[in-house]
């Protein structure tokens, strides 16, 4: 039996703390929810920010809430690339001695001196998917996307809460290249 798994496009973004998010937007602000996300209590903001490296900005990039105990950019190589930024390939959260940006909107601005970083591509479960695919917490699978450009992706780390829903997260430079569309599905594989 195939184990099959939605594949989901994480297109650019940012994570902030509520300390980023009132030097941005006023003391006190609250972001505001645009829409629900595939993971449980996450959620698309109507609020925007533009990124700057070394070598230009990326503007208009959206936020996502809630509010987050570390700022982190998450781009694609080719967003890095744009930026100038040296974004190391992590799991979210790892941001340790990551890339640098500004984060702005408008004339206020916050320096991050790291948090900057390309997502490492990785699948959501909750433990009773992990059993029923036979993996655990940080096991390191490979998932094969069909289509036109079908590929096996190496190196996706599984990642188990029952906070998550099942999901495959790659970014858009990932996702260009396997051609996958909205309700794409990845199969693991040996």
């Amino acid at each position: 039996m195939e184990k099959k798994v939605l594949v989901e496009t994480s297109a650019r973004h940012v994570h902030l703390t509520q300390e980023h998010i009132e030097a941005l937007f006023g003391k006190g602000y609250q972001l505001t929810h645009k829409k629900d996300l595939s993971q449980p209590g996450q959620f698309a903001c109507e609020e925007r920010v533009d990124i700057t490296g070394p070598k230009g900005t990326i503007k208009n990039v959206i936020i996502l809430g809630p509010a987050r105990p570390a700022s982190q950019v998450e781009v694609s190589a080719t967003d890095a690339r744009t930026l100038g930024i040296k974004a190391p390939i992590r799991e979210s959260g790892d941001v340790a001695g990551s890339g640098a940006c500004t984060i702005s909107v408008g004339d206020k601005s916050v320096e991050c001196a790291e948090g900057v970083i390309v997502a490492k591509r990785h699948i959501h479960f909750t433990t009773a998917d992990a059993a029923a695919f036979g993996v655990a917490d940080k096991q390191i699978v490979k998932v094969r996307v069909e289509g036109e450009r079908a590929l096996i992706f190496d190196e996706v780390v599984v990642r188990v809460s029952d906070k998550f829903a099942a999901a495959m997260h790659i970014d858009t430079d990932e996702s260009n290249a396997a051609c996958a569309a909205p309700g794409t599905m990845g199969v693991l594989v040996d």
